[in-house]
């Protein structure tokens, strides 16, 4: 099973977010640090290193680090503004 990092942005932003919104964010990341390779609703990104997950309207950016068995959370935000 993976650990999961987030980053100082990742965690304002859940934060900020309706509890309902964020307790769902979060237990797909969970889920996510189960088995990465298999989860659902996960893309590789394009252009830059990293993977996206797609929970509703809202996408969460992460990477991972194989060899420390990390998710690292990179950001979380709204679909339209998610790749800037």
């Amino acid at each position: 099973m993976y650990q999961i990092e987030y980053t100082h942005e990742a965690l304002k932003v859940l934060r900020a977010l309706p509890r309902n919104v964020s307790d769902g964010l979060r237990g797909k990341i969970r889920q996510l640090a189960d088995n990465p390779f298999a989860a659902a609703n996960v893309k590789k990104l394009v252009g830059r290193e990293g993977y996206r997950l797609r929970v509703g309207d809202w996408r969460v950016v992460y990477q991972l680090d194989c060899q420390r068995l990390v998710v690292q959370v990179l950001t979380i935000s709204p679909r339209g503004g998610a790749y800037k």
